[in-house]
């Protein structure tokens, strides 16, 4: 089947077709000529409205799972309620009040680092073939994510792309639901160091066997050998640190990883 096909075989009996969030001729191995290019704006419009229409509860049971601590079928993991925190802390720490700053700490860190990631590349978690018309619709989701998640007004013209008129409507209420989201963690009880290194003990007993720990330890030396003044010096200042020596400890790993060497 060629590209542009639909998954579905259309029921040529009732005269029910499938579209897709994409116009034929937008992709660049269409024909001259061929029919779907010359389809008329109006009438395309009019079916993208439509497909579109058939998807919105997919789209939002995904959105409402995932920005969702309530929802989502098993606990919120303890490493997001963690580094939520932890962003806060150093708002805090350094005299950020503005709340578009930590709401953009948050989002790049999660949401825009990883869902958006899940989301375009379906690949990544299930064992499937994307194609281009698949990845085309699917763009037009990852950016309605993206946009919901950013501080920034949504404003549009006539002179806007298709797929950002899409879900206009929609972002303010997806933008809302990811605020409540960033809230409800906010409100949750703390989680303490021990509770963290448990849960971290416990991934890391999980996964034992699943990644190579010296290529992990390599990976994380290359980027503390480039760093090593600033680490040492911003280790040195923190109490906690200091408490347990890390900043010496670490100056004793260096110089043994460069003896080695």
């Amino acid at each position: 089947m060629r590209s542009r096909t639909p998954m579905i075989t259309p029921d040529l009996e009732s005269g029910v077709k499938v579209w897709h969030l994409v116009k034929n001729h937008e992709h660049g191995d269409q024909k001259e000529g061929d029919r779907g290019s010359k389809m008329v704006s109006e009438i395309y419009l009019t079916r993208l409205l439509a497909t579109k229409g058939t998807l919105q509860k997919f789209v939002d049971d995904l959105f409402e799972t995932i920005f969702s601590t309530a929802h989502r079928g098993s606990a919120l993991p303890l490493a997001i309620k963690y580094m939520f925190d932890f962003l806060d802390e150093q708002a805090d720490k350094h005299s950020i009040h503005d709340p578009h700053v930590r709401h953009t700490w948050k989002s790049n860190c999660l949401p825009l680092r990883f869902w958006v990631n899940v989301i375009k590349n379906p690949q990544f978690v299930f064992d499937i073939h994307k194609s281009s018309i698949t990845d085309a619709c699917l763009s037009v989701v990852a950016q309605t994510f993206m946009d919901s998640c950013s501080t920034s007004e949504h404003r549009l013209g006539k002179d806007s792309p298709s797929n950002k008129l899409l879900y206009a409507k929609d972002i303010p209420s997806y933008k809302s639901w990811v605020e409540r989201y960033y809230s409800d963690i906010n409100k949750m009880p703390a989680i303490s160091d021990q509770d963290m290194n448990a849960y971290l003990a416990e991934q890391s007993r999980m996964h034992m066997n699943e990644f190579n720990t010296m290529s992990s330890l390599s990976e994380i030396y290359s980027y503390v050998g480039k760093y090593t003044e600033e680490i040492v010096c911003a280790l040195e200042q923190d109490d906690a640190a200091r408490k347990q020596r890390l900043a010496f400890k670490l100056e004793q790993v260096v110089a043994f990883m460069s003896l080695e060497s």
